[in-house]
């Protein structure tokens, strides 16, 4: 299966998404389809065997629409030709706009006579001829309001119906109706009925429509903006050293292994490594992380990232597509598209809403026409209905405070994957925290060292040399920790034999023809190993806080090291943060449960599960699960990846495996726990955004329409213009857009 994302054109409403959604759907090979109609694009999940990209566009050309693929490189992506399309888009409705509001406004003051049944001497009796008003009503008919014509044509040749249907009935019935009484005054006269025209409402509301289309225009277009923002930040440049030469070529043609020089001030082009120099890098825009960090021989460097001080050489590792910054682009995007459960109500409301608006709309004609004899209020109630109850707010509502809130993530380091995850995180109750790398540093080192026999006879740089030997087979952090104290040593490490590891328990192989275990107390009393002669220096390492390693060499223990993890210095505030919010914090960790509770306690953490092999983790998640709590778990390891995809909401630390970046999802890309704040708290504000924005659709969609239908004329009197609802529906998509542009001013309310 490949999944492919396609830019969407031609959409007006939700309708119009739910319409191109089910069409491809029905195409063979197609697995899942969503759209989303404030991001305007289609992510397909689909069998290239069996249907290809060209397919799936031809599809939605039929539906009506057109679909464009997005190219795998979001970073070499066409801004600039969308950003030019939707100016052109732009003029082209403010010159409709200024057309038919100018157009309206004359067929108003015509109008007035006839709408106040006065005889207002300022407006010439030729302003409100009917003849003059169908010629001048004509133009915005035809011109300004074409597409709404057109795309309602469209649509019904796909029998659906959508935000055009609406318009172009509603006003198309008022304009059809003033034809007759223009045509045949005196039919109207002689039933005893005034020969009433209704122009100006048809020329109006296509200008307040017309105007809230451009308003939403430019609106949408400031919801990608951190998108923007993120591709902006790539150099356009890279300076690179071929064949002793420095050249300046584009970024483009740069190439893995490619030696590239940076000099202060300039931005790292591409993901690489270290090989000459030192600097300081402010990686605050692709991080989030304020403070500058310090680079030297080895490091890795980020694409985009801006040089502070120093000149270095690195060595180029991801180019083009595998870039850092091109994949977190790639990552807001899909956020970006996918749909949050909460839209699922509104698509079930869309799906019906605008049949049950054409049911009402009849009805409120054939009830005013046959119970009160009157055909002009039921014009005026039925174009209401229609006009106003157009549901382009409600598809919006959701859509676009996903986008605006996900793209906020991203500025403040953190990738959110899904919409899901975003709706999910605020509700979350128990967050479980990983020890190593996640409240701590994740570079542990050897603090301590002994021996049962001291350094006789060089002993002690023996037995390390064994155990560095045996221990750079193994990934785990604790082992990088012996292999980097045995190097500082300078001891000089040999290739083992028959290794093996032993998940939660350590590592055992031959060394020299010595077998070697390296690992737990538990797992020395497992196989047996007196651990008598170093037992009361394990009670003072773990009673320190400290991860106790024991060294056995041929079924003797031999050596215990005492490696310590420093907690990390924002891991104390975050926590507290945590707690102030309400939420349980859980620390989870394979370490024994003394050393666990030492740093627990550091952290102010009251609850831990200690000694959980890495197998365990995610049945601990599950434990927590069912004592009916919403579990966030954080966690930085391969061995965190089950247990990251078991949480309902799972947290990368960025600084982590790509597993676990893979298995989650949420990455926090600096690696700051302040991070797992501010993810909740943009949960919690988009949430409540979206939850504004529909409360917004509904006000409009919903409680207006009894009131343009007429409800309240028996009893007060009230009766609400078509024009009027024209407004009231191009400002409420208005409305909601700009209420979730407000998201754009988040800031974390609780300094962590």
């Amino acid at each position: 299966m490949e999944t492919q994302t396609f830019k969407l054109k031609g959409m007006s409403c939700a309708a119009c998404a739910s319409n191109i959604e089910a069409a491809i759907q029905t195409v063979p090979g197609v697995e899942t389809c969503s759209v989303n109609f404030g991001a305007e694009q289609a992510v397909v999940t689909y069998n290239p065997r069996q249907v290809s990209t060209a397919d799936i566009q031809s599809t939605v050309d039929s539906a009506g629409y057109a679909a464009q693929p997005v190219s795998d490189n979001p970073l070499t992506a066409d801004d600039d030709a969308e950003r030019l399309e939707r100016a052109a888009r732009d003029r082209e409705l403010t010159r409709k706009v200024i057309f038919s509001l100018i157009i309206g406004s004359v067929l108003m003051v015509g109008a007035l006579p006839m709408m106040t049944g006065l005889d207002i001497p300022l407006i010439p009796a030729w302003s409100h001829n009917p003849w003059l008003q169908l010629v001048l009503t004509l133009p915005v008919m035809v011109w300004a309001g074409s597409d709404f014509f057109i795309n309602a044509w469209k649509a019904l040749k796909h029998h659906s119906a959508t935000m055009d249907t609406l318009v172009a009935v509603g006003t198309g019935t008022a304009y059809l109706y003033s034809l007759f009484p223009t045509l045949y005054p005196q039919w109207f006269l002689d039933q005893g009925l005034r020969p009433d025209v209704y122009f100006e409402i048809a020329a109006i509301i296509i200008a307040l429509i017309l105007l809230g289309n451009l308003l939403e225009n430019r609106a949408k277009g400031q919801t990608s903006e951190a998108i923007r923002k993120l591709m902006g930040l790539q150099a356009k440049t890279a300076r690179v050293i071929r064949d002793g030469q420095t050249l300046d070529i584009p970024i483009t043609d740069v190439v893995v292994a490619d030696v590239i020089l940076v000099r202060p001030g300039e931005k790292v082009p591409v993901d690489g490594e270290i090989i000459e120099g030192s600097s300081t890098l402010d990686e605050a825009m692709v991080t989030g992380e304020s403070i500058p960090v310090q680079k030297q021989v080895g490091d890795e460097v980020i694409g985009a990232t801006l040089n502070k001080t120093g000149s270095f050489k690195f060595r180029a590792t991801r180019v083009g597509k595998d870039t850092f910054l091109a994949q977190i682009v790639q990552l807001v995007q899909q956020a970006q598209g996918s749909k949050a459960p909460i839209q699922r109500l509104a698509d079930r409301v869309t799906s019906w809403f605008v049949p049950a608006v054409m049911a009402i709309a009849i009805l409120t004609f054939v009830i005013w026409f046959n119970v009160m004899g009157n055909v002009s209020m039921a014009l005026i109630t039925t174009v209401g209905v229609l006009i106003l109850a157009c549901p382009c707010a409600l598809g919006l509502a959701t859509p676009t405070s996903i986008m605006v809130g996900t793209g906020k993530g991203a500025e403040n380091g953190i990738l959110i994957k899904g919409a899901d995850s975003l709706e999910l995180a605020h509700k979350i109750q128990t967050i479980v925290l990983d020890k190593t790398g996640t409240v701590t540093q994740g570079k542990p080192t050897v603090t301590d060292y002994l021996t049962v026999r001291g350094t006789a006879n060089g002993n002690e740089l023996a037995l390390l040399k064994l155990a560095g030997s045996l221990e750079q087979n193994s990934e785990h952090p604790l082992a990088e920790a012996v292999v980097q104290y045995a190097q500082d040593q300078e001891v000089r490490l040999v290739e083992p034999a028959d290794f093996e590891a032993v998940a939660g328990s350590g590592v055992a192989g031959q060394v020299e023809g010595h077998q070697v275990q390296i690992g737990t107390y538990r797992w020395m009393h497992e196989l047996g190993i007196d651990t008598q002669p170093l037992k009361d220096n394990w009670d003072r390492l773990e009673q320190g806080g400290k991860t106790a390693v024991w060294l056995a060499v041929d079924g003797q223990v031999e050596a215990i090291m005492g490696i310590a993890d420093a907690v990390k210095p924002s891991s104390v505030s975050a926590i507290r943060a945590l707690q102030k919010m309400g939420l349980e914090v859980v620390m989870l960790t394979g370490d024994n449960r003394r050393t666990a509770e030492v740093i627990a306690r550091e952290v102010n953490i009251q609850r831990v599960m200690a000694e959980v092999r890495p197998d365990q983790k995610a049945d601990q998640i599950v434990k927590l699960q069912q004592e009916g709590k919403l579990v966030a778990m954080v966690g930085d390891g391969i061995n965190d990846a089950p247990a990251l995809a078991q949480a309902d909401v799972g947290m990368a630390i960025g600084t982590g495996t790509d597993v676990a970046i893979a298995a989650s999802d949420i990455t926090l890309i600096s690696g700051d726990l302040r991070g797992i704040v501010t993810a909740i708290q943009l949960s919690h504000a988009t949430i409540s955004n979206i939850r504004q924005n529909l409360f917004f659709a509904f006000v409009y969609n919903v409680a207006g329409i009894p009131i343009a239908a007429g409800i309240l004329y028996p009893f007060l009197g009230w009766l609400l213009n078509p024009i009027i609802a024209g407004a009231a529906m191009a400002f409420s998509s208005v409305s909601v857009v700009t209420n979730a542009l407000r998201l754009r001013n988040f800031h974390p309310k609780v300094q962590a």
